[in-house]
């Protein structure tokens, strides 16, 4: 199964085409995707949580299916050249052509921030996903088959003609089946989930500063040098750089494994933002959770709330790539968060009453 892209500015494949919408004039390397409004059964009432071997007595009650739809937006900003890449499926059944007992609905989304050149990014782009499907623990081990996914990508990496081995990426992936979430990373981009206004975020930045990075880091014999990794590299794990890693097979201080994050989605959660450290650099996660429901209530839009997102980083001066990816649990807008009034009547005291007018006339 290949997975290649038919250009650089589309995030769908030659296996897979939605609807294109566009509005507006876009950013350089701009890229939509609206389509796939899927809400199928499972097949199983219970695959959305076994699949996974996460299980309670709750979520058995719950009715909640996600319908995915995904906006996407790609910008080099003041660099050079574009070394960012990312993937966005809707609807991963039929991507994969897959059977009828395969977990239904199903997506998948990767971002992934390059360096070094495009090739380790434009590579794991892909490959990943086919890597994770194809690997024997898929669909029942769905966390070992994503983390052998990462270190065969890894490892491709090495073993290329090909490709430029001292090209590095950083890898973010979301791989949703049911109602059950699964975020991989490797590196320093980010996954945040918007729930009901709230920030939540699914990833740790892999900086090589971080206190549990730098610890494993610095066990393995590697040093921090003013914030980089041996001096070279500003992410603690990554996907290729093997002039830094060495010989295949070794253990060395910069890592391919991801850390994962398991969510069961609920009514709550609303949208999950993915995006490259050129957008964290500039802005918090809750601002950019505030900004893409503010978004989502005016227009409903995925694929303009990535661009607003974009644009946003761009005022404040981000000084590297940005590609950011939008997806949409529910094909309703946000609904509006009711605030209860309190029904308490507070009073004021007689001295502080006198307090407040003196200060007050001392004002004047």
């Amino acid at each position: 199964m290949e997975m290649e892209m038919e250009d650089s500015n589309t995030s769908t494949d030659a296996h897979f085409h939605g609807p294109v919408l566009n509005s507006g004039k876009p950013p350089r390397n701009l890229s939509i995707m609206r389509h796939c409004t899927s809400s199928a059964l499972l097949a199983d009432s219970e695959s959305d949580v076994v699949i996974f071997g996460f299980k309670s007595p709750s979520d058995e009650k719950s009715r909640f299916l996600p319908v995915f739809r995904s906006g996407s937006c790609s910008d080099k900003g003041p660099k050079q050249f574009m070394e960012d890449e990312f993937i966005c499926v809707d609807n991963l059944c039929q991507h994969l052509a897959s059977p009828p007992t395969f977990p239904s609905p199903g997506a998948f989304y990767g971002v992934f921030d390059g360096h070094g050149g495009i090739d380790a990014a434009s590579f794991t782009r892909k490959n990943i996903l086919k890597f994770i499907v194809e690997d024997s623990q898929f669909p029942y081990g769905v966390k070992k088959a994503v983390k052998n996914a990462f270190v065969k990508a890894d490892h491709a990496l090495a073993d290329s003609s090909s490709l430029d081995t001292s090209s590095g990426t950083t890898a973010l992936t979301a791989l949703i089946l049911g109602r059950t979430m699964l975020i991989a990373n490797a590196g320093d981009s980010r996954a945040v989930l918007g729930k009901r206004g709230r920030a939540i975020e699914l990833s740790k930045d892999h900086k090589p500063n971080r206190t549990s990075e730098r610890l494993r880091i610095e066990k393995l014999g590697g040093i921090i040098y003013d914030g980089y990794l041996n001096g070279q590299l500003s992410v603690a794990r990554a996907l290729g750089d093997w002039h830094i890693k060495g010989s295949k097979g070794s253990i060395g201080p910069l890592s391919s494994e991801p850390e994962l994050e398991e969510v069961l989605l609920t009514e709550e959660d609303e949208y999950l933002i993915m995006g490259c450290d050129g957008l964290w650099d500039v802005m918090s996660s809750q601002c950019a959770v505030t900004m893409v429901r503010k978004e989502l209530m005016q227009h409903n839009d995925p694929e303009r709330c990535s661009r607003a997102l974009v644009k946003e980083a761009l005022q404040r001066n981000s000084c590297d790539n940005l590609t950011v990816v939008v997806v949409c649990f529910c094909p309703d807008p946000p609904p509006k968060i009711e605030i209860p009034r309190s029904h308490r009547r507070r009073s004021i005291s007689a001295e502080g009453l006198d307090l407040l007018k003196g200060v007050l006339n001392n004002a004047i």
